[in-house]
């Protein structure tokens, strides 16, 4: 508890803000890119560099250096925004699930260029990525580490839970509930009034045309569920 009161004074004195990118491949490297993006708008974050149990500390990743893995990341002991780019729904619950540490947060980091047709009819949770282009429309509620990659269109009405991860070029409907760690692929459409439940992967220009079951991939156009 005194870690976590220290953590918050401190947050509360600085003016831009540490953050770090728990994930050092390629989308890493993006949201780099997006964050400097945010930057350029308004002078939020200091990137410090990543995150990531696969590489060796003081690796370069172009825009910082490896500083650890979860161990590191869990010792840290000043206040630190931590996005996680990691576009497994899965994956990307299980890293949430090991980071303890009370001085870490999770911002939501948007584009610049993303478009709210009301944004006081928009709520949102926490640790989102929301990448350029995408489009969100009136009365969309959002959970927590769900991922829009670029151009991602989300009608009116929509209902999402955590750990959703949409490709490039998603189009949801309006009136549509998603459940928990979902994962959109490319230029994939939901049409509306429908209901997706959990732990469902909808194929690359597939077309949801009826609710889908728990723990299903959907494949075609019209979409057809298969295991895996």
């Amino acid at each position: 508890m005194l870690l976590l009161q220290q953590c918050t004074l401190l947050m509360e004195q600085i003016d831009m803000r540490d953050i770090a990118l728990f994930g050092a491949g390629g989308f890493g490297r993006e949201i780099a890119c997006l964050i400097n993006l945010i930057n350029k708008v308004e002078p939020i974050w200091n990137l410090i560099g990543f995150f990531d149990d696969g590489k060796a500390i003081g690796e370069n990743i172009t825009y910082g250096n490896v500083l650890g893995g979860i161990s590191e990341l869990n010792a840290w002991d000043s206040p630190l925004a931590i996005a996680i780019p990691v576009a497994t729904p899965n994956t990307l619950k299980s890293i949430v699930y090991k980071i303890r540490n009370p001085c870490v947060y999770y911002p939501n980091l948007i584009a610049p260029s993303v478009i709210f047709l009301d944004k006081s009819n928009f709520k949102i949770g926490h640790g989102n990525i929301v990448c350029s282009s995408c489009l969100f429309s009136t009365n969309v509620r959002l959970g927590d580490f769900n991922i829009f990659n670029g151009s991602t269109l989300v009608g009116h009405d929509t209902k999402m839970g955590d750990y959703n991860v949409t490709m490039s070029s998603v189009n949801i409907s309006g009136s549509i509930s998603i459940g928990d760690c979902n994962f959109f692929g490319v230029q994939s459409v939901i049409l509306q009034y429908l209901k997706v439940g959990d732990n469902v992967r909808v194929g690359a220009n597939s077309v949801i045309t009826r609710n889908t079951e728990d723990n299903n991939l959907c494949v075609g156009n019209p979409a057809v569920k298969m295991k895996f």
